[in-house]
């Protein structure tokens, strides 16, 4: 897979998002897709499946699209060049519907504008973003989730916060999946989960490791996952 050779690049929260999917979904969103890593993975797993990219940054969008192309998934997918902040009209217009998708996810940028330096400045809008924002990607999420559709985020453990109160006024059924790099420390990723319309309780599941407790190995479940032949079981 192409992606930029500076800035912001996919790593390994891009490809738990995309095995994160639920396995009947058909129609999925991925908003903020960038070069496109997480909405291949879903798309590698689920062969049924069409999915919509959307990213701001026109140079990342034609990456994302030409990655579809050389995974054969192009017929599969269609990238838009929309900003997930803007109006739900202004999204509208540009092609994206309103309850709609099976699955909608993604992973927004972490940090805030004061806080770190992105390594190129077209590509600080992947890593830097207001706290406010975290609200207003819920809010684009709930808009174009079809009715008992989940919506799926991946961020920093110390968001879980924001991200359960932008969630908890929209969807039910919230799931936390907290990701910790060894047993004993302390969580670095969340994976939250919601379903549009549900208002079944939060279920906070027991906080999974990546690698071993020695080394550099992953454990034998994220092995799978990164490379491609499993999908996340949450």
């Amino acid at each position: 897979m192409s992606q930029p050779p500076s800035g912001f690049r996919a790593g390994l929260d891009s490809v738990l998002l995309g095995a994160s999917v639920r396995a009947g979904a058909k129609r999925l969103l991925d908003l903020g897709a960038g070069a496109g890593t997480a909405a291949l993975v879903a798309l590698a797993d689920r062969p049924l499946a069409q999915a919509t990219l959307v990213e701001i940054d026109p140079a990342m969008a034609a990456l994302a699209e030409a990655n579809l192309a050389a995974n054969g998934m192009l017929g599969r997918g269609t990238v838009l060049c929309l900003d997930v902040t803007a109006t739900a009209a202004q999204r509208r217009a540009g092609g994206l519907a309103a309850d709609h998708f099976d699955s909608v996810i993604a992973n927004p940028p972490f940090f805030e504008p004061a806080r770190g330096t992105a390594p190129a400045a077209n590509r600080a809008g992947a890593r830097h973003m207001p706290a406010a924002s975290l609200e207003m990607w819920a809010r684009a999420a709930a808009t174009h989730a079809a009715a008992g559709g989940e919506v799926i985020f991946i961020h920093v453990a110390s968001a879980l916060p924001a991200l359960l109160a932008a969630f908890a006024t929209r969807f039910g059924a919230l799931t936390v999946l907290p990701l910790l790099p060894r047993n004993g420390q302390p969580a670095h990723r969340v994976l939250v989960r919601g379903i549009k319309g549900s208002r079944a309780p939060l279920t906070l599941l027991a906080a999974r490791a990546l690698h071993a407790d020695e080394g550099r190995d992953f454990r034998p479940a994220f092995d799978a996952i990164f490379r491609g032949t499993a999908a996340l079981d949450w």
